[in-house]
């Protein structure tokens, strides 16, 4: 094309998507706080704010992948690339090997993005890397990356696009559960799926009745889960006040699990002894298994304390409370959450620790965040979960439950952590929580759940279409 006749922008949903990139790597921003506020501000809807979605999600599930394949079709590294080109690049590549884009127009369009973000400079280099990346298959490309690989655990993480480090992870926690380690390549491929909006009907607040129509269809596992199938969750009336929410099954079955679990009263009565009365979330933000918690809570006449150490989640959790009835609700307060075992020794009938962790286990809904965690970070939080679940542990009577719950299935996170608080205690026994968990999903649906043969609960996105939520059930003894 003469210069007159070149294309000097591209699409505002290019554009956009182009800009959360950005966000996400020049701010530490997380893509799912950014994009929609984004597309209502540039007022981005229907096809255009989907096309938009995908495209950022998309390239950010897929950068390993990407990486990967432009490597091959650069004739320099990576990391000399000025990032905004870089990431040019990326979405040009999942438009060509990931999404059903023309190929003129994948390679068209995102050279006007460069041309408009970046200069002309750059847009000549994006079209020649982009029509090389175009004249090779996917299924081609991701033979030759896993050709190069040195072994096969590392051709499977930059095919499947997640880091070495988190995919021996993931490979050891399947181990770890007792599932056979081949089941990785699934595992990753589950977590660049875009996984399914699920909605929650809170109970004795919505009923799943009233969110059923032709956009929804009843969860797999929890009686109180509705699957959206497509549009926008405030559509729904029960959504916009509170009555019910968007929440992952995996993270309802947890909390509906923690209700559930069987009650002593500290000595050899039996279970389903003492009072049960008073609930704590103790690290409640941003509110979504509290809310659930609090309808239940009002459901049984008990109360609900939701504790979160950060203040702005705090203020969340008050916004996720506010359809629940005030007298369920006790308090929600701001508070570090590893005191609440020495201030209120014994004060609590159940307990919640949704403890911070890596959130490996929602890689499908946090996609940076494979980019962003490192080894480190397990040493960090492992430290900090050791603190919280002793905590817990102090805060509930004799004979109460505490529900440790990760959304990451890594074993120095959830197995090991547990069995390291439990070694310096005589006055806890771990429930038979696969029981617990199967008394709570859907009566059709108990026995197709696959739980294993343990005493805990790993949830997988490639075997129960959710997060990797972790449950494990602690009951308070004598001593």
């Amino acid at each position: 094309m003469a210069p007159s006749q070149r294309r000097k922008g591209t699409d505002p949903a290019r554009t956009a998507a182009f800009d959360v990139l950005r966000e996400v790597d020049g701010s530490d921003a997380y893509a799912n706080l950014v994009l929609p506020p984004l597309l209502r501000q540039r007022e981005i809807r229907g096809r255009d704010a989907g096309f938009a979605t995908e495209l950022a999600y998309g390239t950010l599930r897929l950068r390993g992948r990407y990486d990967a394949i432009l490597a091959r079709c650069l004739d320099r590294p990576l990391d000399r690339l000025d990032p905004p080109v870089l990431d040019i690049l990326r979405l040009g590549a999942h438009q060509l090997l990931g999404m059903r884009v023309p190929q003129h127009a994948a390679v068209s369009e995102t050279v006007g993005l460069a041309r408009a973000c970046t200069g002309a400079g750059s847009a000549q280099l994006v079209n020649a890397v982009l029509r090389r990346v175009a004249r090779t298959p996917l299924d081609d490309w991701l033979a030759q990356v896993a050709a190069d690989a040195p072994d096969e655990l590392t051709a499977l993480a930059a095919t499947g696009s997640h880091p070495v480090w988190v995919a021996r992870a993931l490979r050891d926690a399947l181990a770890g559960a007792g599932r056979d380690p081949g089941e990785l390549a699934d595992l990753l491929a589950a977590d660049n799926d875009a996984p399914r909006v699920t909605l929650v009907a809170r109970p004795g607040l919505a009923d799943p009745d009233e969110l059923a129509d032709d956009r929804t269809t009843p969860g797999r596992w929890a009686p109180t889960a509705l699957v959206l199938d497509g549009g926008d969750p405030a559509a729904f009336g029960a959504v916009r006040d509170g009555r019910a929410g968007v929440q992952d099954e995996g993270s309802q079955l947890v909390a509906l699990a923690l209700a559930a679990a069987p009650l002593g009263d500290g000595g050899a009565d039996g279970p389903s002894v003492g009072p049960d009365a008073r609930w704590l979330d103790l690290c409640a933000g941003p509110g979504g298994k509290a809310a659930l918690l609090g309808a239940l809570a009002a459901e049984r006449g008990a109360r609900l304390v939701a504790n979160e150490v950060q203040p702005h989640r705090a203020r969340l959790v008050e916004k996720a409370l506010a359809a629940v009835p005030p007298d369920a609700v006790e308090a929600v307060r701001t508070g570090d959450g590893r005191d609440v075992g020495q201030d209120e020794p014994a004060a609590y009938d159940r307990v919640l620790l949704d403890a911070p962790c890596t959130g490996l286990g929602a890689l499908r809904r946090r996609p940076e965040s494979r980019w962003r965690r490192t080894p480190g970070d397990v040493a960090v939080l492992t430290g900090l979960q050791r603190a919280l679940l002793a905590s817990a542990l102090d805060a509930v009577r004799p004979g109460g439950v505490v529900a440790y719950v990760t959304c990451s299935p890594h074993l120095a996170e959830t197995q090991v952590v547990v069995a390291d608080v439990l070694r310096r205690r005589d006055d806890v026994e771990i429930l038979d929580t696969p029981a617990v968990v199967r008394g709570v999903v859907r009566p059709e649906s108990r026995d197709a759940v696959d739980l294993g043969a343990r005493q805990d609960v790993q949830l997988w996105p490639h075997v129960h279409g959710t997060d990797a939520m972790h449950l494990t059930l602690l009951r308070r003894t004598a001593g």
